[in-house]
């Protein structure tokens, strides 16, 4: 490397770095004049970089953004961090697998050998876990529509598949959200938004989404209920009253079984050793037949603790799996 291009490479990182720089200070920092700081500043420009002059006293510089994407510089940790990040993109649920793969190859052709290695070393399999539901695809042009709502605070209208008509021959009018968070989970895209016609908080599917253009008027912002919005989407899975991030109906119970050998099995429920060979549960379900099912699998012993209406659910579970047999 020439000592020009090295010395436009540190110019390039200097100016991702923080926002204004004086033309000075880099100029101290290249050990260079001011004359050659403008002169690599042009040649910047020229390979596409919009870099803006800032007025003041002392003047200076600024990267700002373009309209195309031009070369980009990042240190070691950075460049390792995104060939991560392109590599579980597949399991994220955005429809960019290719794009992504294409990204990650590019990369790699342009590293030094050292960044080479580094990230040829972490190759990394996106596997679903057992029993949970699959990756479901959306269409990324989907979920940028959805965020620029989301970040433009302006109400979104979409159709949503899956909705039963209201009247046989009649059309179901899109709904109209106030959008306030596009999120992730478990393999899916949901947007998290104020329902307008509902006048209720819902969550809704983006792959069953289908914006429409243009969007609504502006809002303000309400906030989610407790606050929190990873909390209330929980609450809402687990049917539990809004921002509570918690199960509907939790129980306690003691199992004949040492707790290592529970724990694996308990999902976000809590195990507490009560000797070698017993151990205390206490779990959570959506529903209390649903929480006493879930105690079988265990294949040992069990006494519930409490409450009452645990014990109701196992007694009438039980019931029916021994008229089942008979």
């Amino acid at each position: 490397m020439t000592q020009a291009s090295g010395r436009l490479l540190s110019l390039l990182s200097l100016l991702q770095a923080r926002r204004d720089w004086p033309g000075h200070l880099l100029a101290e920092r290249l050990n260079v004049t001011p004359r050659t700081v403008r002169r690599d500043i042009d040649r910047l420009r020229e390979l596409g970089y919009p870099v803006q002059a800032v007025k003041g006293r002392d003047g200076g510089y600024r990267l700002e953004a373009g309209t195309e994407v031009p070369p980009l510089l990042f240190d070691d940790d950075q460049a390792v961090a995104v060939a991560v990040a392109l590599q579980i993109a597949a399991g994220s649920g955005a429809d960019i697998t290719d794009a992504a793969a294409r990204a990650l190859a590019t990369m790699r052709q342009v590293m030094p050998t050292r960044l080479r290695h580094r990230i040829d070393a972490v190759q990394v399999t996106v596997v679903e876990r057992s029993g949970t539901r699959p990756t479901v695809k959306v269409d990324s042009a989907v979920l940028l529509a959805l965020s620029d709502a989301v970040r433009a605070h302006e109400v979104l209208r979409f159709d949503y598949a899956g909705e039963r008509p209201q009247a046989e021959g009649h059309l179901i009018p899109p709904r109209r959200v106030e959008p306030h968070h596009l999120i992730t989970r478990a393999g899916r895209w949901y947007l998290v938004g104020w329902d307008l016609d509902r006048a209720d908080w819902r969550v809704y599917r983006a792959d069953r989404m289908t914006p429409r253009t243009p969007t609504g008027p502006r809002f303000s912002p309400r906030e989610v209920p407790g606050g929190d919005v990873a909390a209330f989407v929980n609450a809402k899975f687990k049917g539990a009253a809004a921002g509570a991030d918690a199960w509907p109906c939790q129980g306690e119970v003691v199992i004949d079984l040492p707790a290592d050998e529970v724990a694996p099995y308990a999902g976000d429920g809590i195990v507490e050793p009560l000797g070698d060979d017993r151990c205390r549960l206490i779990a959570g379900s959506w529903s209390w037949a649903g929480l006493a099912a879930s105690l079988g699998r265990f294949d040992a012993d069990v006494h519930i603790v409490r409450p009452i209406e645990l014990r109701n659910a196992a007694m009438l579970l039980a019931r029916r799996y021994r008229d089942s047999v008979t």
